[in-house]
Parts: structure tokens; C-alpha cells; sequence
């Protein structure tokens, strides 16, 4: 539309609300809820005008740019990390929970499954293979704190340490699985649900599961914090909690 065809319509009140009030909404977000967020989003912006765009990174990668000064509209996380977050003034008081995930066991498609039916199976298997990626307990995620203080409860950190590879698996680790280059994975389930070339085995029992809230909150420099927040309130709709199960994720509003 050019600009004279645009003060022409203004002149006349023949442009939209929705047009003359669209807003850019920038979103970061942790790998684990970010598909479903994109699906989710893109309805949303249909509906209302609103652009949104997507910058997905680790937790760690997410707070190093918001230390540097970046200023996004949303901000989805860890739970842990939002509070902390919330407390230093970055984000805004109200956060949303959204959903939860769970960890789940991934192979090589075509291998044969693991029995990760117990505890002790889980133990057995990670004894048995040679070689395992999980997501770095210092990268600034929870799922490698979790597996790492897994591991210890077991008692067999020392004896796994020497085939473990740290790699996210939104960086490349569900991609080791599927080139045989680690022979088991552990990773969220929504960030390994339909990677390509892996099985999901399924979800670590529940002794030692260990879920991870996802968190939304709005940024404390957001430029659109009225259609941020509507963005917010479409992730946390009742009526998409089928499409966080789909994605792996448990919806935390609306009866789950």
C-alpha cells in the first residue's frame, strides 16, 4: 500500500482497527514449548492483525541477550528463571504458567527399544550403551541439572561419565542419535517428538521424572504489552490444551 493510497483511506476511515493498531510482537522462548507457541501464534495473528517473531535458544543463550541489553515483548522459560527474572526487574509481574514437560528416552530409528520400564531398567540401560547426549547441566537449562542429579542418585555418574556427550537437543543432540553417533538420548519430549531419524521410547519413569513449568512473561521494556499480553492469554487458552498434548507438553490452564 503506498503512502498516498494510505492517507487517502485515513481520510476517509476506510482502514481497519485491526490494521491501523497491528503490533510486532517479539517472543523468546526455550526450544521445549517453542513449536506449539509458533502453531498457537499463528492463528493469533491471523485473528488479530499482530505479527509475531520467534527467538528460540537455550535458557542460557535467552538471559545472555536480555543481560546485553535486547528487549523482546515475551519471554517463555523455566519457571525457576522467570521468577528470578521477575525479581531483578526485567519482566513484568503476572507471569503465566503454560505447560509442563517431562523427559523423555530417545534411540536411533530402527534400533531396537530399551526397557525403561523401572528405575532399575533405566540404570541397566545406561550402564549397557555406549555412548549417551543429554543436555549440559551448566548450559542453563533444567533438563541437564535433573539427569545429572539422576545419574548421582543412581550411583553411576562416574561409571556413565566417560560416554556422555552435553549437547541441547535444539543444538544438534537428538541429531547424534540419528547419525548413530550417541546411542541413547535423554531430552525434553516436545524437543524430540518429531525429530527426524530417532524413536522415542517413551517418558522416564515416574521416580525419576523430573517436569519442567514453562513459564510466560512480559518484558519490562516491551513496546506492546496490550497485545503481548493477548498472546499470552491465547497460549494459555483452555481451548488449545489439546495442541500442547500434541506437542508433548501438558497444559497447565483449563484442567490440563
Amino acid at each position: 500500500m503506498t503512502a498516498l493510497i494510505r492517507a487517502l483511506l485515513l481520510a476517509a476511515g476506510l482502514l481497519v482497527a485491526g490494521d491501523a493498531l497491528a503490533a510486532d510482537i517479539r517472543v523468546f522462548s526455550s526450544g521445549a514449548p517453542a513449536d506449539v507457541e509458533k502453531v498457537i501464534a499463528a492463528q493469533f495473528a491471523r485473528g488479530t492483525g499482530h505479527q509475531v517473531m520467534f527467538t528460540v535458544a537455550t535458557p542460557a543463550e535467552i538471559q545472555a541477550r536480555l543481560k546485553a541489553g535486547e528487549t523482546p515483548d515475551i519471554v517463555v522459560l523455566p519457571a525457576p528463571i522467570v521468577d528470578a527474572l521477575t525479581k531483578a526487574g526485567a519482566l513484568r509481574a503476572g507471569k503465566v504458567d503454560l505447560a509442563r514437560v517431562g523427559i523423555g528416552v530417545i534411540v536411533r530409528e530402527g534400533a531396537p527399544r530399551p526397557d525403561i520400564s523401572s528405575v532399575e531398567a533405566v540404570r541397566k540401560m545406561l550402564l549397557d550403551v555406549c555412548s549417551i547426549v543429554h543436555p549440559d547441566p551448566n548450559g542453563g537449562g533444567l533438563a541437564g541439572v535433573a539427569l545429572a542429579r539422576m545419574l548421582a542418585d543412581m550411583g553411576i555418574a562416574d561409571a556413565v561419565k566417560p560416554k556422555l556427550t552435553y549437547m541441547f537437543a535444539i543444538n544438534g543432540g537428538a541429531n547424534l542419535v540419528a547419525n548413530g553417533q550417541a546411542e541413547v538420548g535423554l531430552f525434553n519430549i516436545s524437543e524430540v517428538l518429531t525429530a527426524k531419524g530417532v524413536t522415542l521410547v517413551g517418558p522416564l519413569p515416574a521416580a525419576v521424572q523430573s517436569y519442567i513449568v514453562f513459564t510466560a512473561a512480559i518484558h519490562a521494556g516491551s513496546a506492546s504489552p496490550e497485545p503481548s499480553q493477548a498472546l499470552i492469554r491465547a497460549f494459555a487458552d483452555p481451548a488449545v490444551r489439546e495442541r500442547w498434548r500434541a506437542g508433548g507438553l501438558e497444559s497447565l490452564t483449563g484442567g490440563g
